[in-house]
């Protein structure tokens, strides 16, 4: 029964990405552990699937309509994809199973991943209720320190999609808005297609890993999203971004909270 909600679930992803063109994916690692009973770790394999395959396909509408800039997607997405590779092929596998251990508490790899998650998700939830992206006035190229910051961005991206699956697009789009200075619509749009190449390269390494993919319940997640995205990018028209941003962000905000809740409890600490 879990496992319909999670298909349901999958729905709502799309959406979320289809409407706002970030946000989705952070709650593709939760719907995978806690209604598909996925491991952790191959939850945020799965993920990076789900988010790719979906981002891409959302980027569609974006390049037909000219709002995605390639020129700064390359930039932003070669320190990311670098980033990915490292974390995804060194840094992950490389954490043993328990990361600490004092007498009788024992603080799993599983745990960790899941802990870290839900921080992501604390941030991402307070820089969607609380941040007013401006677009700049000024159409200037960016200067050497604005393209280390962005180059910095992408490492760091890089990384985090890395270690939780998450595509980290609202992360990105402050980044181009602020550094590469291209309109708000158009950094959605190139959001989605770094999104897109950075999650879908973390899926292809994670191939050669040894991991057992239930593409069976991979492919019908993937097709739920993707009836979503497209749902919402239709939706999108008629709803309001900015509102339909809070109040995502407030339910990753208490989904965060029970993650942590959860995983602490697992840890005998409530």
């Amino acid at each position: 029964m879990t496992e319909i909600y999670g298909y349901l679930a999958a729905v709502f992803v799309g959406l979320v990405l289809g409407m706002i063109g970030a946000g989705g994916s952070i709650l593709t690692v939760p719907i995978m552990v806690y209604l598909m009973g996925i491991n952790p770790v191959l939850a945020t394999v799965y993920s990076l699937f789900v988010v790719g395959s979906t981002t891409l396909i959302g980027s569609v509408s974006y390049i037909r309509q000219g709002l995605v800039n390639i020129k700064t997607s390359v930039a932003f997405a070669l320190p990311s994809l670098i980033s990915i590779f490292i974390t995804r092929k060194y840094i992950l596998p490389s954490l043993p199973e328990v990361i600490f251990q004092s007498g009788d508490f024992v603080l799993s790899k599983d745990i960790f991943i899941l802990l870290l998650f839900a921080v992501i998700m604390l941030l991402s939830s307070l820089l969607m209720i609380f941040s007013n992206v401006k677009e700049k006035d000024d159409q200037h190229s960016m200067s050497a320190k604005e393209t280390a910051i962005l180059i910095f961005y992408g490492i760091a991206v890089g990384f985090i999609t890395g270690m939780v699956g998450a595509g980290g697009g609202f992360l990105i789009v402050p980044a181009l808005v602020f550094f590469a200075r291209i309109p708000v619509k158009a950094a959605i749009g190139t959001s989605l297609l770094i999104i897109a190449a950075n999650s879908l390269s973390g899926f292809a390494g994670d191939l050669t890993g040894n991991y057992v993919i239930d593409w069976k319940l991979l492919l019908i997640f993937l097709g739920f999203a993707v009836a979503g995205i497209l749902i919402g990018s239709r939706l999108a028209k008629f709803v309001s971004g900015k509102n339909l941003k809070k109040a995502f962000g407030a339910v990753v905000l208490l989904m965060g909270f029970y993650i942590i809740f959860r995983e602490l409890k697992q840890l005998n600490i409530f």
